[in-house]
């Protein structure tokens, strides 16, 4: 981290600790000598823990406020360029990508899984040191006002919105709503900002005279048995993906790599390492042959669409079957969105296990109240040699399905 000064930081709580700060952390197991530990989430308790293993530690006031506080005074710090990411969908695995990418030819960093929100990206900025030249910040969002809020602490200098869809309805209401609310990082780029944003008309209101906008068409991609050959600015680029909707995240990445001013010849180093975040279409192998693909950590109408159709072109000749929780967060609409996602996966030939209320929606043959229960009614249906899914919103927890079905065949 960017040497920071204990003295500058006594206003933010009760401080103990004396020089300087090299290390930000909030668990206290992580601690080494040189960190500052800010006690947030119940970590009073683990104070005295993080003092014995040598850590300056800081029970703040406001815990939110005492590490945006930190966060401001870290980006102050920094001739880094930040590039905050964020979209409905695909933001995490474009933060991945691109990070790849860049690794390479600049110093970067970028925040770890999909830690994003008031906690995560001040703790991405404390991972900042003096040399680091790039900064790559993924911000999440729940309603109105988030992404500006995140944006205030990180003063992002290139914004990048990965796609736009039906996700948090209960709180902004629409898409258009959504596209107001992601639109919060272009508002906060200084002028002659570079905004990296999906073809469409959504974000036309909200695009400035004086930003450099790069819009992002669809993508040109070819599936081999290698991975996934993108073209690019004359380029074909192999990324070690297996799916559009990825390879699609992939072309957003190289949007942000060219904007950046960063070598194209050098291109492939980075693609050769792109490494996802768990839980984000994982492939496990299954008896006779078969796959699962454990994409659980999140689902909205849109990244549904696109598993499924993943499902079924990795599913070949073998028989393609879902594991499919609710989809949280979409208010009225809710029974809607599920229904026309029943209607695709059986439009698709899709043989679905439904977990959980939200799930009856799918109108499938099959349901489970939770995914405790999802465990053993998984291993009945599924079959050795079949292509399986495990997707659903974060919240209902069937992360761990695809590894039992792994593991039990």
């Amino acid at each position: 981290m960017i040497p920071l000064p204990l003295d500058e930081l006594r206003d933010l709580g009760d401080l103990d600790g004396e020089g300087e700060a090299t290390g930000l952390v909030i668990d206290s197991r992580l601690a080494t000598p040189g960190d500052l530990f800010v006690a947030v989430r119940g970590g009073r308790e683990f104070v005295a823990a993080a003092r014995d293993r040598g850590a300056a530690t800081l029970v703040p006031r406001d815990e939110h406020a005492a590490l945006a506080g930190i966060g401001r005074l870290l980006r102050s710090r920094t001739s880094a360029r930040v590039v905050g990411v964020t979209g409905s969908t695909g933001k995490t695995s474009t933060k991945d990508i691109l990070a790849a990418l860049c690794s390479p030819v600049a110093r970067t960093v970028a925040n770890e899984a999909s830690y994003n929100a008031e906690l995560g990206v001040p703790l991405t900025l404390g991972r900042l040191e003096p040399d680091t030249e790039l900064c790559i910040v993924e911000m999440g969002m729940r309603g109105f006002g988030q992404i500006a809020e995140l944006c205030e602490i990180a003063r992002p200098d290139v914004g990048v919105i990965t796609t736009l869809g039906p996700v948090h309805l209960e709180l902004v209401g629409s898409v258009e709503g959504v596209a107001r609310a992601k639109a919060e990082l272009l508002a906060s780029l200084p002028a002659g900002g570079i905004a990296v944003v999906p073809d469409g008309r959504d974000l036309e209101p909200h695009l400035r005279g004086d930003l450099d906008v790069r819009r992002v068409g669809e993508v040109d991609v070819e599936l081999r048995e290698d991975g996934a050959h993108v073209s690019f600015a004359g380029h074909r680029i192999r990324f070690p993906l297996t799916s559009r909707h990825q390879a699609q995240n992939a072309l957003t990445a190289l949007v942000v790599y060219e904007a950046l001013g960063l070598p194209l010849d050098r291109v492939q180093e980075g693609a050769d390492a792109v490494e996802l975040s768990r839980w984000r279409g994982e492939e496990l192998d299954l008896a006779g042959g078969g796959v699962v693909v454990n994409d659980a950590w999140n689902a909205n109408p849109t990244s549904m669409r696109a598993a499924l159709e993943h499902l079924v072109q990795v599913a070949g000749d073998r028989r393609p079957v879902a594991i499919l929780g609710g989809m949280a967060e979409l208010g009225d609409h809710a029974e809607r969105y599920h229904r026309e996602v029943g209607e695709l996966a059986r439009e698709l030939g899709v043989d679905v296990l439904a977990v959980g209320e939200l799930a009856r929606a799918y109108g499938a043959r099959a349901w489970v109240p939770d995914a405790a229960s999802a465990v053993s009614a998984a291993r009945e249906l599924v079959r050795p040699g079949d292509a399986v899914l495990v997707k659903a919103s974060r919240a209902v927890g069937l992360e761990g399905i695809a590894p039992a079905l792994a593991n039990g065949h």
